[in-house]
């Protein structure tokens, strides 16, 4: 049992959930990626509000533990975050172009070009209000965004190019570096050592988490965590990350139920002893997902019971359906008075690593993470307090 720090705030009054989030466990994770990306630099991928747990304190702490690129989807996630990052480098992947031009220059935006077409109406942009830099993403086998190897290969030799076009950054993405022997990646890595070399003297990036693992010739100029900064698996493997958030939800009733009787909607799970029942505030509107469900859920397809919480140092199954707002767990075996209305059980965290919890959903940890909502009262924590 890892003891969580004893957190008792007004504020937490009309939650039924809360998140207790390690910016020290954090800043430590980007350290060990940074180290393991050496020598190329290390960003952060921040994008989704900073993976679930808040964008703009997120970046500020990776910020102070001395990052200086990060990565966003969209150029409002990279405006929310800019004064928080003063001098940093803030890449936009999701860089739908037209209409964020404005934003990306008010911003300090570097936006990712991925088509021609979106190159074309950069060059535009930058012809009538002047040059601003950019980034390209090739397509090296994802077949999702990036221009085609043919198209880069061309556009780098390309002495006509527009003069607007002024890339800082030539980047990819690998499809299955949480898979280490899969043979496209040895693809991938080929195709993109064309593309940058064909780019010299322009940064390149490929790796992302678990692509950091693969081995120095992966890493290039700049390597793109994300996951692994909070506390997911970084290799595909084994999570060699601190755990920086716990998810907790509070009790806010205990019941006792007889054997034979029966559990939450469709009578799902019927009991086979006298059990004591915790019904929490948390369900599937917390992104806490209907397919962790200890009985009913047929579509979930698993060998698994389902999920469990965590409460007085014992693992607590839950009992039926997650529902929409609550969901019922058995705390028969907690000793007496350790769970109480009003206490709180461990959903993920600490005592059970995300990436369990999310397997036993039939999903990953990023689907869990970025799946919380405004439901969850949420802490910031240094070094356990």
């Amino acid at each position: 049992m890892i003891p969580m720090p004893i957190i008792e705030e007004p504020e937490d009054e009309g939650y039924g959930a809360r998140l207790i989030i390690n910016l020290a466990a954090l800043s430590d994770n980007w350290r060990m990626m940074r180290d393991r990306s050496k020598p190329a630099r290390c960003s952060a991928v921040i994008k989704a509000d900073g993976y679930g747990l808040g964008a703009t304190r997120v970046a500020r702490a990776l910020y102070e533990a001395g990052c200086r690129d990060f990565f966003v989807a969209t150029a409002r996630e990279g405006a929310q975050v800019r004064h928080e990052v003063p001098d940093a480098r803030i890449f936009v992947m999701n860089c739908i172009l037209p209409g964020i031009e404005a934003t990306c220059r008010s911003a300090d935006l570097v936006p990712v070009l991925a088509s021609m077409e979106h190159i074309t109406q950069w060059t535009a942009a930058c012809a009538a209000n002047g040059e601003h830099p950019c980034a390209l993403q090739v397509d090296t086998g994802m077949n999702r965004l990036g221009i085609t190897m043919d198209d880069a290969i061309e556009l780098s030799d390309d002495v006509t190019r527009p003069a607007g076009f002024l890339p800082v950054l030539v980047m990819s993405h690998l499809a299955c570096a949480d898979q280490p022997d899969h043979l496209l990646n040895r693809q991938q890595l080929k195709r993109f050592q064309r593309v940058a070399n064909a780019f010299e003297g322009i940064d390149s990036s490929l790796s992302n988490s678990p692509g950091i693992f693969l081995g120095d010739p992966y890493l290039f100029d700049l390597t793109r965590p994300g996951i692994a900064l909070f506390g997911g698996s970084a290799d595909g493997k084994t999570a060699q990350t601190k755990p920086v958030v716990t998810a907790e939800a509070r009790i806010i009733s205990i019941r006792h139920a007889k054997r034979g009787e029966t559990v939450g909607y469709g009578a799902a799970t019927r009991l086979e002893r006298d059990s004591v029942i915790a019904v929490c505030s948390i369900g599937y509107a917390d992104g806490y997902m209907r397919s962790m469900s200890g009985a009913g859920v047929p579509l979930r397809g698993m060998k698994t019971p389902g999920a469990v919480g965590y409460i007085g140092g014992k693992q607590v199954p839950i009992l039926g359906r997650v529902t929409m707002d609550m969901t019922t767990f058995d705390v028969t075996d907690v000793a007496d008075g350790a769970a109480k209305a009003g206490d709180f059980i461990e959903l993920f965290g600490n005592n059970l690593p995300i990436d369990d919890v999310a397997a036993s959903a039939g999903t990953i940890g990023y689907e869990l993470l970025t799946s919380l909502g405004n439901r969850y009262r949420r802490h910031y924590i240094s070094n356990g307090v």
